[in-house]
């Protein structure tokens, strides 16, 4: 099956169908956070570190790096920050920008083999951002909206990202390298965005055996109890298909319906992960898993 490898200068991430869910950290992203965009716009970079650390000790496998800040030097800062990033943790980045320059000046400093978050169907964007992935062999999220915008159709975003996937083949990307962002829509407002996000992640798997990522957080904008949705989402959407997500990883709830479904799918031996994180201690230091096996069996003998 498809596998999608992302490293560090030290250490390696294997994305794929056989493997257990990649959860990509969202938080170092100024868009929408004025206190950390006024921060990283003056070069104080001790929020960006803070919450570096903060998502790798709650379970990212990856972090997603943004320096997206309106009037700024965004190849400087976005420079600097893959930079400081990389000397607090070894987990591999995803170098998100929408502008060509400052993807290059993060994959210029950046240790190890890069994913490019992003390029999308439009030729511009093509012919920019795919050779700039093959000179530095990095990987690429391709997003599934061209010249025409954002479809509702999934055939049409299905299309779309098969367009991606073969002009990237085309520049000499292979399409292990090539990580889809169907681009999963609010149910709020797209009453069948569940269910349409459902089939083109089983088409992607299927039909272009590519890797899956998305923002999760998209599918509940706008509702109230917006993580009960989003681990819902989840958990259905990885058993559809999809391989890794950019999330929080500090909600909680999303991140046992990861474990979950790591469970469910059969990317956790043993259910070991599982156990280590849940199992409760007892006092003579054996597990609550032991414990409760124990007492089940205790109801079944007095059942006979």
């Amino acid at each position: 099956m498809t596998e999608t490898v992302i490293s560090s200068a030290s250490k390696e991430i294997i994305i794929g169908f056989d493997r257990p869910f990649t959860i990509i950290g969202e938080r170092i992203n100024p868009s929408g956070r004025k206190l950390l965009a006024d921060e990283m716009k003056t070069g104080d970079y001790s929020r960006v570190a803070a919450d570096a650390l903060a998502q790798v000790a709650a379970g990212a496998h990856m972090l997603d790096v943004n320096a997206g800040i309106p009037l700024a030097d965004e190849p400087r800062i976005l420079a600097e920050v893959i930079e400081l990033v990389q000397g607090l943790t070894d987990v591999p980045l995803a170098i998100d920008s929408s502008i060509v320059a400052a993807l290059e000046s993060g994959l210029a400093v950046y240790q190890g083999k890069a994913l490019v978050n992003s390029v999308t169907g439009e030729e511009e964007r093509l012919e920019s951002v795919l050779p700039l992935v093959k000179k530095y062999g990095a990987a690429v999220v391709a997003i599934s909206n061209d010249e025409t915008g954002i479809s509702e159709d999934p055939d049409v975003r299905f299309a779309i990202a098969k367009k991606i996937v073969e002009r990237a083949e085309d520049h000499g990307i292979p399409r292990q390298d090539v990580v889809v962002d169907p681009l999963v829509m609010p149910v709020g407002a797209i009453g069948q965005a569940g269910r349409q996000a459902m089939a083109i992640l089983r088409r992607l798997r299927e039909e272009l055996h590519v890797n899956t990522t998305c923002g999760a957080s998209n599918f509940s904008f706008g509702l109230p109890n917006r993580h009960s949705l989003n681990w819902s989402f989840l958990a259905m959407a990885i058993g559809a298909g999809l391989t890794s997500a950019i999330t929080n990883p500090l909600h909680s709830e999303e991140m046992s319906a990861v474990m979950g479904a790591n469970v469910v799918m059969g990317h956790d031996p043993h259910c070991a992960d599982w156990i280590a994180k849940f199992r409760e201690a007892t006092g003579d230091g054996t597990g609550g898993a032991r414990a409760t096996s124990g007492r089940r069996g205790g109801r079944r003998g007095r059942r006979g």
